[in-house]
């Protein structure tokens, strides 16, 4: 293992219309699109094409890169996705799939998943109360919902059997209308056979309509802890490691950015926007932060040149609840198979 993990948001648009989703919302979009680097939108049209992409993808083999999520958008709704999770596992690089699970229905993706051995199947999924989840996560055609997604993630398990990849997972956005969720959909992830669950604190920029109403605040602090807590009392599934509890509460009870000392952004860590752009993480604060001079992107360029360096871990002063979901990133190893060495 080399020691770069990648965030790679690989395509703009999705099947789903989440009121939250760190995309913005179409609707908000069709009148006012961002014009600012690296705020995404679901109707953008600067995507990379495929040659692009997979001249990137071409170039991984003897790089840092470790393993990449590869997110969205939602990727399995994009034909030439598993090709390029195959390229992507011929350089000897894990994958985990980010997904919705809506896709997961069809079985030629969950056939191509398993023929391609990607090594994990993140789904996400807010609630056990189909009506909350569908309610915050709409689908765009109004048909698919809740019942899709766990038949989705029944059908990947299913399809798995005892084989140890890929790993099957559900991540859950936790806001202040639904701390119950860190318990209850822990509990449905074991009833469901899943390897491992992350409860991941909401993250809302301050002027987002919906910021009073679902960013978690300090005096959510003692319910999101006691929930958390009871998470490492039960044998399964895997959770990220105690030490997120506290990161986690760090986050929400300040009001105003802190220092992260050795951040593992922009040094074991990057973000990879639909355009190619390439950003220390996902923070959007660091983001906003990131001078033009700086800006980089994937297109026209290797694994090696942008990732060939290991550096050292620098202190931000930038640390919000935008990065405590990273923390289960770097930690993702400890929801995989150990990695045989090479012969």
């Amino acid at each position: 293992m080399t020691g770069v993990s990648l965030l790679w948001a690989l395509r703009s648009p999705c099947n789903l219309g989440c009121r939250y989703c760190y995309f913005g919302t179409i609707e908000d979009h069709r009148d006012a699109p961002p014009q600012q680097p690296g705020v995404l939108s679901h109707l953008s049209r600067g995507d990379l094409t495929l040659t692009d992409i997979s001249a990137f993808a071409d170039s991984l083999p003897g790089s840092r890169v470790e393993r990449i999520f590869i997110a969205g958008g939602e990727p399995l709704i994009w034909p030439p996705v598993m090709d390029l999770v195959a390229a992507i596992k011929a350089a000897g690089v894990q994958v985990v799939l980010c997904t919705n699970g809506i896709p997961l229905n069809r079985p030629h993706i969950v056939d191509r998943i398993l023929a391609t051995n990607v090594d994990a199947v993140s789904v996400s999924l807010d609630s056990t109360d189909a009506l909350y989840n569908d309610t915050w996560r709409p689908a765009r055609n109004g048909l698919h919902g809740h019942s899709d997604i766990l038949d989705g993630i029944r059908a990947l398990l299913k399809a798995r059997g005892q084989q140890a990849a890929p790993r099957v997972g559900i991540y859950t956005v936790i806001t202040r209308l639904n701390i119950d969720a860190v318990t209850t959909v822990a509990e449905l992830a074991d009833d469901l056979g899943c390897d491992y669950f992350v409860p991941q604190p909401i993250a809302l920029d301050s002027g987002h309509p919906l910021h009073g109403e679902l960013s978690l605040t300090p005096v959510d602090a003692p319910a999101v802890r006691a929930a958390l807590d009871q998470l490492h009392t039960r044998p399964a599934p895997q959770v990220p490691a105690p030490t997120y509890t506290g990161k986690v509460i760090e986050a929400i009870s300040d009001t105003k950015p802190r220092v992260a000392h050795a951040c593992f952004g922009g040094t074991d860590l990057f973000f990879i926007q639909p355009d190619g752009s390439v950003w220390d993480c996902p923070s959007s604060l660091k983001i906003a932060a990131t001078p033009p001079v700086a800006h980089r992107s994937i297109r026209g360029t290797t694994a090696t040149e942008l990732f060939g360096h290991a550096g050292c871990r620098a202190d931000c002063r930038l640390f919000s609840r935008d990065c405590v979901n990273m923390w289960p990133l770097m930690d993702f190893g400890t929801f995989l198979p150990p990695v045989r060495p090479q012969p």
